[in-house]
């Protein structure tokens, strides 16, 4: 990659990120609802053009994960032979112990704006079903099968339908999305459940 080219990409994401920053600002302080694309444009010192350039909507805003590369190369650094949930709970708990506070603030307010917003609670499906996409692929990486492959596609299935049935109430709880984790891996033992064994 060039210089001039890494400068450019670097000055994009800046951008991005400037946008992403102003808008959650703004739907702290007066609400999702309530901020247009033209606000957080204007927040941003970008055009609304330009807004539409890295993000097709409002809603797509708050729905865009930045943690899917990270989840990607941390779970490529499993090493192989554990248990797929295993290896995705580490990798997800080495991804967490990586962010900053910042980032984890902004992700927590992202998922409580996901799952508390009732505009938003219409794509909760779309994020569901990408998600589920998302988790089959890196499965299949790790195991070296398809992601259409039944087993494959029933496990991813089951760990984000899990993750997203805790975040709902608990949104970036690392102990609680580790443990909704475990407690799949160890094939649902609710005469002795993971958080027991906390006690």
């Amino acid at each position: 990659m060039s210089v001039e080219r890494s400068l450019r990409e670097r000055k994009k994401e800046r951008t991005r990120k400037t946008i992403r920053v102003e808008a959650f600002r703004l739907f702290r302080e007066q609400g999702y609802a309530e901020t247009t694309v033209e606000q957080i444009a204007a927040a941003a010192e970008v055009s609304p053009s330009t807004f539409f350039r890295y993000f097709p909507s409002k809603e797509q805003l708050v729905l865009t994960d930045d943690l899917d590369p990270a989840m990607d190369a941390a779970l490529r650094a499993q090493p192989r032979g554990q248990h797929p949930i295993a290896a995705f709970r580490n990798a997800m708990s080495a991804v967490f112990a990586e962010m900053d506070p910042e980032e984890f603030a902004f992700e927590r307010q992202r998922q409580g704006l996901l799952f508390g917003v009732p505009e938003l609670r219409s794509a909760i499906g779309q994020e569901y079903h990408r998600s589920i996409g998302f988790a089959a692929e890196l499965m299949a990486d790790y195991l070296g099968r398809s992601p259409e492959d039944f087993e494959v596609r029933v496990t991813a299935g089951a760990m984000i339908g899990g993750v997203l049935a805790v975040m709902t109430t608990t949104p970036m709880n690392t102990e609680t999305l580790t443990d909704a984790l475990a407690f799949l891996e160890k094939g649902l033992p609710f005469d002795a459940p993971v958080r027991a064994e906390r006690q």
